[in-house]
């Protein structure tokens, strides 16, 4: 009964819900699963990453509505919903020591209070399973951390009327399952990576690589393997709608698409909290929820 099934992806900025389980949610709205995103922030801040907008003056002057045009492509693109929580980027602080982060911005706001917004949207939409990212934000954004935060807060505290009253919230209630998105996973990096070279391919993984032992990150639990290749394309195309953000002529598209669906077909999580019980490891995020749903 996949049409009482609904899933949340909480991410911090716009361009997250296409580069982390994007193949995922389409694969589950294809399923007659309901699907909402929930952007933590405009991405106000975020670097013009593609070359060829940089200096353009009007997406330098109108970043935010740009954005927005942008998430409102990419949704359509997954067919899923997507709201937002309203906070203002935090940017990526570069320099040593770095700089302090600006007043006002997400990162700094009160987790409890910045919890109970996402509190609201949990509650209205009941989503039985939500994803996030892991304590170290998948990688150390200070808008990454933060949505994992508020995150871990709302998931408890959607179900707490004491500390989040339902006058002011909305009615009570627990979702099920919580997990960290982990598709950029070393094991599925390496597999690519060598796929790559085998066929006399140019890898655009091996600095990645030399970065992983650089920084001697922790191997992360791949708990559920969803599958999900037939919904590759949908995930780049997705993607690509991020124009400021994504050269699609870049390292994102740089392995052929038959080669990704034959060596790596599916889209990795780390179960972080379940109140069902669940055989490890699994093939789908509703897994101990779809049968009695």
């Amino acid at each position: 009964m996949t049409d009482q099934l609904r899933l949340m992806a909480v991410h911090a900025h716009p361009d997250d819900e296409s580069s982390k389980g994007a193949a995922t949610m389409a694969k589950y709205v294809s399923e007659g699963v309901d699907v909402l995103v929930v952007t933590c922030t405009g991405g106000e801040r975020g670097s013009i990453l593609n070359p060829k907008l940089q200096g353009d003056k009007y997406v330098e002057e109108h970043i935010h509505e740009v954005r927005k045009k942008e998430m409102d492509e990419a949704r359509e693109i997954l067919g899923v919903k997507q709201e937002w929580l309203g906070f203002v980027d935090s940017g990526l602080p570069e320099g040593d020591p770095l700089p302090p982060l600006p007043e006002g911005c997400f990162a700094l706001e009160d987790v409890d209070k910045a919890s109970g917004e996402l509190v609201r949207k949990i509650r209205s939409f009941r989503p039985q399973v939500i994803t996030t990212y892991d304590e170290n934000g998948g990688y150390p954004h200070p808008d990454h951390i933060m949505t994992h935060k508020i995150s871990m807060v709302a998931f408890e505290g959607a179900a707490d009327a004491e500390k989040y009253p339902e006058a002011e919230f909305g009615p009570a209630y627990q979702p099920q399952k919580l997990y960290y998105n982990q598709g950029f996973n070393r094991r599925r990096t390496e597999a690519l990576h060598h796929a790559m070279l085998e066929r006399g391919l140019e890898s655009p993984y091996g600095e990645w690589l030399k970065r992983w032992d650089e920084f001697e990150r922790t191997e992360r639990t791949l708990t559920t393997h969803v599958p999900c290749a037939d919904f590759f394309e949908i995930r780049d195309k997705a993607l690509i709608a991020h124009a400021t953000q994504i050269d699609p002529d870049g390292g994102w598209f740089r392995v052929p698409m038959e080669l990704q669906k034959e060596v790596w077909p599916t889209e990795e999580y780390e179960l972080a909290k379940s109140l069902v019980d669940t055989s490890l490891p699994e093939d789908d995020l509703f897994a101990g929820i779809r049968d009695n749903a």
